[in-house]
Order: C-alpha cells, then sequence, then structure tokens
C-alpha cells in the first residue's frame, strides 16, 4: 500500500520558507557587521603621549595634536599630556606657539591597539622686520622741532647749577618728606613715648641749657623787631 499522504495547506510551505528567511536575515546581517567591526577596529590605536621641550624637558601645555589632513585630533592638557583614537600609518602632526612643528607616523607594525609616545618640540625663533618710531607724524616735522630744539649746556654746567649751595637749600626748603623720613619720624616719636611712659617728659623750662641758650640769643638782639 502506498503511504498515506498528508495533506498540506495551500501557501504553507511559502509560509515556512518565508519565516526562515526572516530568521536567518538577521543573524547574517549580525554577522556581516560584526565582522565589519572587527575588520574596522582592526587599524584603531589609542595614541598617548606627552609634549616636552627639547632644552628642559618641560611639559608643553595645550599642545595641537592633529591627524595630517583631517580636523580630527587634540590638545594636549596643561601638563603636556594627550591621549585619543587614531589608525596606523597615520601622521601625527604637533604644533605650538614659539616652537617648530614636528611629525609622527604612527607604525604599521604594532600588534597591540595602544601606543605611547614622548614627543619633544624645539623652540623657534621668530624675527620680525624693523620698526622705526618716531614722536612726529613726518620726519619733515621731526627735522623742523629738531632744528628748534634749544640745546641745554653741558653735563659739567648741569651739575654746577644743580649743586648750587643756594639751590640746594631752596630745594631742602620745598622738599617734601619721603617715606624713609616719616617712618623715621614716626619711630622717633614712638621711642619718646615708650622712654617716658608712666612719667612726664622733659620741659625745656627747667632746662638750664636751654635758658643759657635763650639769654644768649637775648643778647645777641635775635628778638628784636625787625
Amino acid at each position: 500500500m502506498p503511504p498515506p499522504r498528508v495533506y498540506t495547506p495551500p501557501g504553507d510551505s511559502q509560509h515556512h520558507l518565508h519565516m526562515k528567511k526572516l530568521i536567518l536575515l538577521p543573524v547574517f546581517s549580525g554577522f556581516l557587521l560584526y565582522s565589519f567591526a572587527q575588520n574596522g577596529s582592526h587599524d584603531l590605536v589609542q595614541f598617548s603621549g606627552v609634549v616636552i621641550t627639547g632644552d628642559s624637558l618641560k611639559p608643553v601645555p595645550f599642545t595641537n595634536v592633529i591627524i595630517r589632513g583631517t580636523y580630527r585630533g587634540t590638545i594636549s592638557d596643561y601638563f603636556g599630556f594627550f591621549s585619543f583614537v587614531a589608525k596606523k600609518n597615520d601622521t601625527i602632526e604637533f604644533s605650538s606657539l614659539g616652537f617648530k612643528k614636528a611629525h609622527f607616523v604612527i607604525p604599521d607594525t604594532i600588534t597591540e591597539n595602544r601606543y605611547s609616545l614622548i614627543q619633544i618640540l624645539h623652540g623657534d625663533t621668530v624675527y620680525f622686520k624693523e620698526t622705526i618710531i618716531y614722536p612726529w607724524p613726518t620726519q619733515e616735522q621731526f627735522k623742523e622741532a629738531f632744528l628748534k630744539l634749544n640745546i641745554p649746556d653741558d653735563d659739567l654746567e648741569r651739575s654746577k647749577k644743580n649743586l648750587a649751595r643756594a639751590e640746594m637749600k631752596e630745594r631742602m626748603k620745598e622738599m617734601p618728606m619721603d617715606g624713609s623720613l616719616n617712618y623715621k619720624y614716626a619711630m622717633q616719636q614712638k621711642q619718646s613715648q615708650l622712654y617716658y611712659a608712666g612719667q612726664y617728659p622733659p620741659m625745656n623750662i627747667f632746662n638750664p641749657f636751654a635758658w643759657a641758650k635763650f639769654i644768649q640769643a637775648w643778647q645777641n638782639g635775635e628778638f628784636k623787631e625787625k
């Protein structure tokens, strides 16, 4: 006898085939994404390091660390440290104000996904063109003012005038006390207060030397009306 036939509703086999496709599609897509991620991250490197000066080995803060030909990179911190993600065989450019630019190519032979570097920057001297500043807007006005200038005496004559006795006396009368003289006067007053603490300060009315000086001045006629 032939085996019994199993009745299959129309369209049921197509339904099962469609379900198998729906199940295999995400699995296959996930496999592709995983493979692509693995192949893409194989060249990625966590590139870290520190930037220092060539003469004193001090850190160079806020250095621009950029991948050449791109806008990707970072800036070193206050201690010259930097860290960012790059690819193998990328050319890294280091630039900072006052230093010459430096370049480094990440090797494509490294086996790990991390790479460290100590980058040395050398100072760069910048020369500017000479700038001449005149006290007048034009050279003609400067020449005219220079020709009309009243040139003073030589150094010897000016020093004699400044050191004249009458000149020095007038300057001493008009010159106010500076900081050192004010400090000295204040210390003298404080010392007198401490010396005569608890007693009355002496008065010249009981000083015989003061009386003798007063009598001598009176005999010389210093108190006559002028």
